[in-house]
C-alpha cells in the first residue's frame, strides 16, 4: 500500500483482478482530492461506489497540512502537489478528481512541467472569481492562531464549519475524526490554518499549462462558483441538477459519473 502521509496509510483499495485476466493496476489510478479544512476521509462514502464502478485503484490522500500531512513551510499549490507526487508509484497513471482547493491541486498536478502521469482532471466546485476582500480574508485567517476547544462536539463542529460540511455531516461521524486532535484534555483542528494563506489560483495560466483533458464541474445550486464563470475558460463545463458546493458528499453517483469516459 502506498504510503503517501509519513505514519498513516492513506484510505485506498487493493488493486483486484480484471475480467480478462489482466491486473486492474495497469489502470487509472484515481487520485481523489479533498477541499480546503477536510481531509482524505471525506471520500469514505464513495468506497461502495467505487467498488462497483472504478476498475482500478483509488488513493484518497490529505493534502499537506490538513488530517495526517505535514504542513508546508509555505503553501502554493504547485506545493500541494508536489507533495503529493512525490510519494505516488513511479507507475501510476492518474485521473484526478477534486474538489475546490483539490481541483486546483489536481490541475497543478497536470502541469506539463510537472511530469506526472495524469491522464484527465475533473475540477469540482472551484471558485474561480475572488473579489480583493476575499483574498485579504483568507489571509487574515491564515494568520490567526490556533484555536482550542473543550470538547470534541464544539472542535468537530468548527471542523465541519471550516470544511463547508455544516448539516451535510454530522459532528460525531467517522468522517470527522481525521480533522480533529485532543492535546492535554483540549481539542484542536487537525488543519493548519497558515494552508489558506494559499490564496487565488489563475485558472487560466493552470489550464494552459497542461494537456489533459479538464472538466470543470460544479452543483447547481453552488453558491461560489456559477456557470458562466467556469465557462469563460474554454474547457467542457458540467452542472450537477440540484446539488451544491458539497457535490460529491450530496450524491457520490452523480459525480462519479463525471469519471466515466477516463475509466
Amino acid at each position: 500500500m502506498t504510503t503517501l502521509v509519513p505514519g498513516r496509510e492513506p484510505w485506498e483499495t487493493a488493486a483486484v483482478v480484471d475480467e480478462s485476466g489482466g491486473h486492474a493496476g495497469r489502470r487509472p489510478v484515481l487520485l481523489l482530492l479533498h477541499g480546503m479544512g477536510a481531509t482524505g476521509d471525506v471520500w469514505l462514502p464513495w468506497a461502495p461506489y467505487l467498488e462497483q464502478h472504478w476498475p482500478g485503484r483509488w488513493l484518497a490522500p490529505d493534502l499537506a497540512g490538513h488530517g495526517w500531512a505535514p504542513p508546508l513551510a509555505s503553501y502554493s499549490f504547485a506545493g500541494f502537489a508536489q507533495r503529493i507526487a512525490q510519494a505516488l508509484a513511479p507507475d501510476d497513471r492518474l485521473v484526478v478528481l477534486g474538489h475546490s482547493l483539490g481541483g486546483v491541486v489536481g490541475l497543478a498536478l497536470a502541469a506539463r512541467a510537472a511530469e506526472t502521469p495524469v491522464d484527465a482532471v475533473v475540477g469540482l466546485g472551484i471558485k474561480a472569481v475572488w473579489s480583493p476582500a476575499e483574498v485579504t480574508r483568507a489571509a487574515e485567517v491564515a494568520a490567526r492562531p490556533v484555536s482550542w476547544f473543550a470538547s470534541r462536539t464544539e472542535a468537530a463542529r468548527r471542523h465541519l464549519r471550516v470544511a463547508g460540511l455544516a448539516g451535510l455531516v454530522s459532528p460525531d461521524h467517522p468522517v470527522v475524526d481525521a480533522g480533529l486532535r485532543q492535546v492535554d484534555g483540549r481539542w484542536r483542528l487537525a488543519m493548519d490554518p497558515a494552508a489558506f494563506a494559499v490564496g487565488e489560483p489563475d485558472l487560466a495560466a493552470l489550464l494552459a499549462a497542461t494537456d489533459v483533458p479538464v472538466v470543470l464541474a460544479r452543483g447547481e445550486h453552488d453558491p461560489i462558483v456559477t456557470d458562466e464563470q467556469l465557462k469563460e475558460y474554454g474547457v467542457p463545463v458540467a452542472t450537477l441538477p440540484g446539488l451544491g458546493h458539497n457535490a460529491h458528499v450530496e450524491d457520490p453517483a452523480a459525480v462519479l459519473a463525471l469519471l466515466d469516459p477516463y475509466r
